[in-house]
């Protein structure tokens, strides 16, 4: 299913052009149309680059912003950085440096009080009971 991909780094997962514009080229998928935004079901949610684990599907909420939310992260699994715009943190999959999307505390959707609002294109569901494939690691 997933092959590796020829144009960039041969050990990671292959990726299609739309996955490329946003997984490496930091671009936003069209809300409310999407793979994932109103999947509710057990499992696991990776990164679709690296396979790395990132939210578990008990942290998902409808948020109703068109995109999918997790109000937490495994530990270390991803990495905020402040974005270009300046008044947003983006979130990039700690592993693989894809980016994922964008954060926003205070929003009083939870009670973690965080939206981690994902683009479908970025993730990867793996339901409860499928096995998870192995994390790819840029550097070995």
């Amino acid at each position: 299913m997933y092959q590796y991909n020829n144009t960039r780094d041969k050990k990671m997962n292959k990726l299609t052009p739309e996955e490329e514009r946003v997984i490496l080229h930091k671009g936003t998928e069209a809300p409310f149309r999407n793979e994932y935004d109103h999947l509710f079901a057990d499992g696991t949610f990776i990164c679709r680059r690296c396979n790395a684990p990132l939210f578990s599907a008990e942290t998902k909420f409808d948020s109703g912003c068109g995109w999918p939310s997790f109000d937490a992260n495994y530990p270390d699994a991803v990495k905020r950085l402040p974005d270009p715009d300046g008044m947003r943190t983006e979130i990039e999959c700690a592993n693989c440096g894809g980016h994922l999307g964008h954060v926003f505390i205070g929003e009083r959707f939870t009670k973690n009080n965080t939206r981690h609002c994902v683009n479908s294109v970025s993730i990867r569901f793996i339901p409860k009971g499928q096995d998870i494939p192995a994390t790819i690691h840029p550097d070995k």
